[in-house]
């Protein structure tokens, strides 16, 4: 599929939500409702091959009536679980289209927690696998589409690459997701950054020590100590998934070299107005787009935002829908 740029023609902002950083903060502000009652869910539960017993829970949501329609699964970015507010405004979203939804949580993420004594990396692609091989619900049947959100994507993508599953996906979507790990933590180092980059690494410290991973007293102590997220992934993530430092991870877990080991079709959506996440590695794709790839950068958006002037739902979820609608009659 073709390179994509719909620029602001496709996409305007929401006013008072102006900027990247507006975009991006919307939902701290307002958080989406987490009304899902409508649509009561079922918890699943799907283990994690050598996980040393750890299994990863999900919460699957079934529209009003039998459409035919695929199994959307969601996947969550760095800090987040089921409950984050763009995992509830998506899951409404596709539910109401006919489309039965998973909410996942990654090793240790969210209710996962209770479940796990692992965590998960920006290269755990054996969760998302975990849960294809092992899918066995009716909704799985008539095909499955994965949605990672940031970190999740890049996850996601690191699953696709290098996984063989039972199900393959008919197609995959990236919002927001990370191509380049280091660049992402020099962009989070910024000065103009340093709100974001103090909440974030608060967040990973209580994942970590208010969570069931294991972890010895040493690393607990640096991590408690870590003063950015470099710190934090050198005391911790590195270590703990069999990296020798956070360098090492940055390089080993980055998606830039992935994608043209995917034949799964993807589209990807990032704004180049993300305060997080550098467009630089999306504009290099831009210019050698693989064909199975269709990327919306847009100069608006945020990260994980895009809360457009039309429609009560982020824009990505329309050109998600529409994109997937594509997919499906190119496939019938």
């Amino acid at each position: 599929m073709p390179w994509v740029d719909p620029g602001h023609a496709d996409f305007t902002p929401r006013f008072p939500w102006l900027g990247g950083d507006l975009q991006t903060l919307r939902y701290y502000f307002f958080p989406c409702s987490e009304d899902l009652s409508a649509w009561p869910g079922e918890r699943l539960r799907f283990p994690v091959p050598d996980g040393g017993g750890d299994a990863l829970l999900a919460m699957l949501h079934r529209p009003h009536h039998a459409t035919g329609r695929p199994l959307v699964i969601l996947v969550h970015g760095l800090t987040g679980c089921e409950g984050s507010s763009y995992m509830f405004e998506t899951t409404r979203s596709f539910l109401r289209l006919g489309y039965p939804v998973m909410r996942l949580n990654l090793r240790g993420a969210g209710p996962s927690r209770a479940t796990c004594r692992g965590s998960y990396c920006g290269g755990s692609g054996d969760n998302v696998a975990a849960v294809l091989s092992a899918l066995d619900i009716e909704e799985a049947r008539r095909g499955v589409v994965l949605i990672g959100f940031s970190l999740g994507g890049t996850v996601m993508l690191h699953c696709l690459a290098r996984h063989a599953c039972a199900v393959a996906p008919i197609c995959a979507v990236t919002v927001s997701t990370p191509l380049d790990l280091g660049a992402v933590i020099r962009s989070l180092m910024r000065p103009r950054n340093v709100l974001y980059h103090r909440w974030l690494l608060a967040r990973m410290k209580d994942a970590v020590i208010g969570g069931a991973s294991e972890i010895s007293p040493r690393q607990q102590k640096a991590v408690l100590a870590a003063r950015s997220i470099r710190e934090f992934d050198n005391a911790f993530t590195a270590p703990h998934h069999g990296f020798a430092d956070c360098d090492d991870y940055y390089t080993r877990c980055s998606a830039t070299g992935l994608l043209d080991r995917i034949d799964t079709p993807l589209l990807l959506l990032h704004a180049r107005n993300d305060p997080w996440i550098p467009a630089g590695p999306y504009e290099d794709l831009g210019r050698d787009t693989p064909p199975n790839v269709t990327l919306v950068l847009t100069d608006n958006g945020g990260h994980v935002g895009f809360h457009g002037r039309r429609g009560a739902t982020p824009w990505y979820n329309t050109v998600i829908q529409a994109y997937l609608e594509r997919r499906l009659r190119h496939t019938d």
